[in-house]
């Protein structure tokens, strides 16, 4: 699966991290890629720490690869820290915050540079150990960044052989240039398994756009794939069943 929560704020814009708990917790997921995390944040999402609340909840193992990582308001409180994370069924055996390009949000005049948020991580899932990777892809309607930041993914695949499995928030359609080379090193799950419909993720009020994706390499087989009817965010979640080359079935 893979799931902006937007911070745990449904289209209501009420902050209630038990609705996305729900969402995982029916969809049957075992892995789950996770964009727009909150640990103790802000008063939006009451400065709470959005992965161990999930990850103590759904009672599964979790990775959190922060994209900020700020000074409290007080001394004597946790760092303020936003980003992407991993949940699984299965032990994760191995974890890294790895970097990309990025304009920061915090600055007010960024350039581009390398700034962590890409959580890789190797999962065993009953003896099949694969990697899995979440990003979250620049939203401004400029390409450049997004270019760089795939570029930047590529370059850290390309040191791992073997299969692999990619999802996040690519805060762009199918048709942009800039996600081609995605396309042309891994399968789209949608495209391959889903039901035909355009598979829109966003808004989740008004899904117009399919921005959110579960890409997989070519060894692994995809059996089918959903968007799922949910306000508890701003973004549909996709959960797609894929089979792993020991037989073992993940979500």
């Amino acid at each position: 699966m893979t799931y902006n929560i937007h911070a745990g704020s449904g289209s209501d814009g009420t902050y209630d991290l038990e609705r996305i708990a729900k969402v995982i917790e029916q969809s049957g997921a075992d892995v789950i890629g996770l964009q727009e995390v909150d640990v103790h944040w802000g008063t939006r999402s009451d400065f709470e720490n959005g992965i161990a609340k999930l990850s103590e909840r759904l009672d599964m193992f979790a990775f959190f690869a922060p994209i900020y990582d700020l000074d409290p308001y007080q001394e004597d409180e946790p760092r303020r820290q936003f980003g992407v994370a991993v949940l699984s069924k299965y032990p994760i055996i191995y974890a890294k915050n790895q970097q990309m390009t990025r304009l920061s949000t915090q600055d007010t005049n960024p350039s581009p540079q390398l700034t962590p948020g890409f959580a890789e991580v190797k999962i065993n899932a009953k003896g099949a150990i694969f990697p899995f990777y979440v990003t979250h892809l620049d939203y401004r309607s400029n390409p450049y960044v997004r270019e760089l930041q795939v570029q930047d993914m590529l370059n850290i695949f390309s040191q791992l052989p073997g299969e692999k499995i990619l999802v996040g928030d690519m805060n762009a359609s199918p048709d942009a240039p800039e996600l081609l080379p995605l396309f042309t090193h891994f399968n789209d799950v949608w495209i391959l398994a889903g039901n035909g419909s355009p598979g829109f993720t966003f808004s989740a009020l008004n899904p117009n756009k399919r921005i959110d994706y579960i890409f997989t390499t070519a060894g692994i087989k995809i059996e089918n794939a959903q968007v799922l009817s949910t306000l508890a965010s701003d973004h549909l979640p996709v959960i797609a069943d894929v089979t792993l080359r020991r037989g073992t079935s993940n979500h």
